[in-house]
């Protein structure tokens, strides 16, 4: 940490993709409240995401490599799970 700027500490501390968590969680609650969403359609949509950045923050913190991948892993069901979900929707016109 040569400079030790605001950035440069978000990122080596991982506190980064802490960040992007609590936008994901935001935007959870905001589909939640204003969309009438339901929570698999919420878990569909954002676990994916927030998953892949729980791998993100452990690759940024130095973890281990299973630290990485099993988040990384568990985001391709939840992945299809949407997939198939808003596939089998009827189309509107």
């Amino acid at each position: 940490m040569a400079g030790g700027g605001l950035i440069e500490i978000l990122f080596d501390s991982g506190h980064a993709a802490d960040l992007i968590l609590g936008v994901l969680a935001i935007e959870a609650v905001w589909l939640r409240a204003a969309r009438r969403w339901n929570a698999r359609a919420i878990l569909g949509l954002l676990g994916p995401a927030a998953l892949i950045v729980l791998g993100l923050r452990a690759a940024m913190v130095g973890a281990d490599w299973w630290w990485i991948a099993l988040p990384l892993a568990a985001s391709l069901p939840l992945h299809l799970m949407d997939l198939r979900t808003r596939l089998a929707a009827p189309r509107q016109p």
